[in-house]
């Protein structure tokens, strides 16, 4: 019997209503996948959130012994051998996860509150978090968890000290849609304490919400620590070089959602050529940033030059769909008063931010001098070799 595919008659007429009407089953049949994933995802959440729950409200270890975790590992494997998640490992940090919030007695959610959609998650990760109520031992899985896949949760819960710093980065995923690598790195580079504190002026010259949106993706800090420099003093140029030698590092540390538009961007005011050192654009924020880098502390006029590039890049690349340009400032330091009375009567949106952990090659010692110092350490071996024969022979 033959086991080939019928093909579909020809004795059909297909026009642009057929197509467009299978393209359309096409985007809901994926639609109704994704749905069918995310809520695969959450009952799979639910059930670890609720087993962790059991290990620590039946005190588990206490009735059964210290080995409980591993026999329930054992039965759970033995009766679902073809279901990946029931390693002890797992089982542990499924305890760990539900003790981490409610050992704290921290706000999760407010009761009773409808899941999350998807316009609700484009908000700011901080009215999610300014909606949370006192979560307590024992009420209902916290519904934006279920958003978020399992291994990001444990990097979260692993990683971070308070709860306040993980439903930030719980946020973030939420909002972001994260890959697990781009979450650890935010973590790494410690987003939750440097995001929303740069020194700007975003208040008082953009839109509240807008506003709020550009200060969680500028950081007061930067890590140039994928940099590297020639010598001790070194110059803008010298900066900008080494940082966009690795644009993927660059734009790692930058955060999620920079797009590189280019260095020494050039723009020309009246016949005469001007270059921005950084000139980037992001997604989420829809508008440009115009950056320019200073390998020295922060000095006043720094500002006017920010702001005609600010000027220039709404001027002459900006569309009618972008927000803003945004200007930010990266120096080595910088005094808060020197930056707040410098924004006093500039008309654009910009922040001041510092960077550190640049690397000095000349630093660490060259090949040459690596040779001299063997060399160096071989002669004071041979010497005082020498010194405990002699030293030997003359006890002998």
């Amino acid at each position: 019997m033959s086991t080939r595919k019928k093909q579909p008659s020809n004795n059909i007429h297909i026009d642009n209503e057929y197509a467009t009407w299978i393209a359309e089953l096409k985007h809901r049949y994926r639609s109704a996948q994704t749905r069918a994933a995310v809520k695969v995802n959450a009952e799979k959440l639910l059930f670890n959130w609720q087993l962790g729950r059991d290990l620590v409200q039946k005190k588990a270890e206490e009735r059964w012994g210290v080995g409980v975790v591993e026999q329930v590992s054992f039965d759970m494997k033995k009766a679902f051998p073809n279901t990946e998640g029931f390693s002890v490992a797992n089982l542990w940090f499924m305890k760990k996860w539900y003790l981490f919030y409610t050992q704290n007695a921290q706000i999760l959610h407010q009761p009773g509150a409808e899941s999350p959609s998807r316009k609700k998650l484009q908000r700011p990760v901080g009215e999610i978090q300014n909606r949370q109520k006192l979560y307590q031992v024992g009420r209902e899985f916290p519904q934006q968890f279920a958003l978020v896949p399992w291994r990001h949760h444990i990097e979260i819960i692993t990683k971070c000290k308070t709860v306040k710093e993980a439903l930030f980065y719980i946020g973030k995923v939420i909002e972001q849609g994260m890959s697990r690598n781009a979450l650890v790195n935010c973590i790494k580079a410690n987003l939750f304490k440097h995001q929303g504190k740069i020194e700007n002026n975003f208040t008082e010259k953009l839109p509240a919400l807008h506003s709020s949106l550009v200060q969680e993706v500028l950081k007061e800090n930067y890590d140039f620590g994928f940099a590297t420099v020639s010598h001790e003093i070194y110059d803008e140029a010298e900066l900008e070089n080494a940082l966009t030698e690795n644009v993927t590092n660059l734009l790692l540390e930058m955060g999620t959602g920079f797009a590189f538009v280019g260095r020494q961007k050039e723009i020309t005011v009246n016949g005469r050529s001007r270059k921005i050192d950084l000139l980037f654009y992001h997604i989420r924020l829809r508008c440009y940033i115009a950056c320019e880098l200073k390998a020295r502390p922060f000095e006043p006029e720094f500002v006017g030059k920010l702001n005609f590039y600010v000027n220039a890049v709404d001027n002459l690349l900006k569309n009618a769909d972008d927000n803003p340009t945004i200007g930010l400032l990266i120096c080595s330091d910088m005094n808060s008063t020197d930056v707040q009375w410098s924004f006093q009567g500039i008309g654009t949106p910009m922040g001041v931010a510092t960077y550190n952990n640049i690397r000095i090659k000349d630093a660490l010692p060259s090949k040459k001098q690596l040779e001299e110092r063997m060399l160096l350490l071989q002669r004071e071996m041979q010497h005082a070799k020498r010194l405990i024969n002699k030293k030997n022979s003359v006890s002998f």
